[in-house]
């Protein structure tokens, strides 16, 4: 069996780790460039091609021609990645590789947020309240903004689909906004449709809380349609830099035995899920509103870096992937529940007792129960080069914390 991993992000590296901790393999990782994540390890043999969607078949048709007794098997690490490998599953099926996602529609579906919020309406799933501008560059922009004076401020703005967005730049571009009033959110929008985006934009109400707010859904869906395995994690931290915000930077999975909320979200995300025709791995955003319910922001359809939350608890999701798409074994008679409460980072925990001083108590429970992993530092990697670049990214990670992170000293004075 032979991985190959789309990316060079730490999600990229995630799932490379996964399968060398699983199966002692080494996963082929292209990636536009050489990035820290994924090089000098021993769990990837990278490869770097500048263009890789475009390459994407012929740079796939190479790798399995190297070994073509082996069993490919192709993830990746961005949703961009997600759409270019289901757009061209059908030669990459010819060729021998798996291809571990639902449908090229029902990808495009669950990669738009307008369309996941409309399927939590219809079902009555927890979701923000939205409407959806839409930008097609071809009504009058006053028209189609006009909306916007109807609604309550302050309000959050962020585009239906990353991967649409994916090469477009505006000015004070970040990943999500939050505009104060109407004009704001007409300026915004108007930026974003000068610098050509196209599609949906959600502008959504502001829900209270910051980061110990929002938790993340991760769900495991065989290729018969069956949910095999899902888990709550809870968020302690996250990125505040514009273009990464809301990336995870430590969460804590629940213990669906005794978390008294566990059970019920997970079986709202199983419905979503079912209803929407998803296959594969899916990690679903989530957010409490003032009164303690979680409310479902998104779903990303690929194994991203809060991932490995699965894996480092207990549940290897590359060992999911091959039961379920390569060895074809049966789906359990019930989805299981992650039942282990681990801490996932990827910063050192003395941040933590900084950034997320609320956790402090459980981040000390949980080193003394030898439940903590960072997914950078893994014990398997020799290269000093790389143990270089692991310190390099954790003072970078403090670095950022310290520039944006609204509890920073610093913050507001970049």
């Amino acid at each position: 069996m032979r991985p190959i991993v789309l990316g060079g992000d730490i999600g990229a590296y995630a799932s490379a780790r996964a399968f060398h901790e699983a199966f002692g393999v080494r996963s082929v990782v292209v990636a536009g460039a050489a990035t820290g994540p994924v090089r000098d390890s021993v769990a990837v043999d990278l490869r770097v091609v500048p263009d890789v969607a475009a390459d994407l078949v012929a740079t796939l048709g190479a790798i399995v021609a190297e070994r073509p007794g082996e069993r490919h098997l192709v993830l990746a690490s961005a949703d961009w990645l997600v759409e270019a490998v289901v757009a061209a599953a059908p030669q990459l099926r010819d060729l021998g590789v798996v291809v571990p996602y639902a449908p090229a529609d029902v990808v495009a579906q669950v990669s738009d947020k307008a369309q996941v919020m409309a399927a939590c309406a219809a079902l009555g799933v927890p979701h923000p309240e939205t409407a959806v501008i839409v930008l097609d560059g071809e009504a009058r922009l006053d028209a189609v903004l006009a909306p916007l004076a109807e609604l309550t401020y302050p309000r959050v703005v962020k585009v239906a689909s990353t991967s649409r967005a994916h090469d477009v730049t505006y000015p004070g571009q970040a990943k999500v906004h939050v505009v104060a009033d109407a004009a704001e959110a007409r300026d915004l929008l108007g930026r974003m449709a000068a610098a050509g985006l196209r599609g949906g934009v959600l502008v959504q109400e502001v829900l209270p809380g910051g980061d110990g707010a929002m938790a993340a859904a991760n769900v495991f869906v065989g290729p018969d349609g069956e949910v095999r395995f899902a888990q709550l994690g809870r968020v302690l931290l996250e990125e505040h830099t514009p273009t990464a915000l809301g990336n995870s930077l430590a969460q804590v999975t629940a213990d669906a035995r005794t978390d008294a909320v566990a059970p019920a979200v997970l079986a709202d995300v199983q419905r979503l899920l079912r209803h929407l025709g998803w296959s594969g791995f899916a990690n679903v955003d989530l957010m409490q509103d003032a009164a303690g319910t979680y409310r479902v922001l998104e779903i990303n359809p690929r194994v991203g870096r809060s991932g490995y939350a699965v894996t480092a608890s207990g549940y290897n999701v590359a060992a999911m992937y091959v039961d379920a798409y390569l060895d074809r074994a049966p789906a359990p008679a019930a989805p299981v529940l992650g039942a282990r409460e681990h801490l996932f980072t990827v910063v050192p925990t003395a941040l933590l007792r900084v950034f997320a001083p609320q956790a402090r108590a459980q981040v000390r429970r949980l080193r003394r129960a030898r439940a903590v992993t960072n997914v950078l530092v893994y014990r398997a990697e020799r290269s000093p080069r790389r143990w270089w670049y692991v310190t390099v990214a954790a003072v970078n990670q403090a670095r950022k914390l310290l520039r944006y992170h609204p509890a920073s000293p610093l913050a507001g004075r970049r």
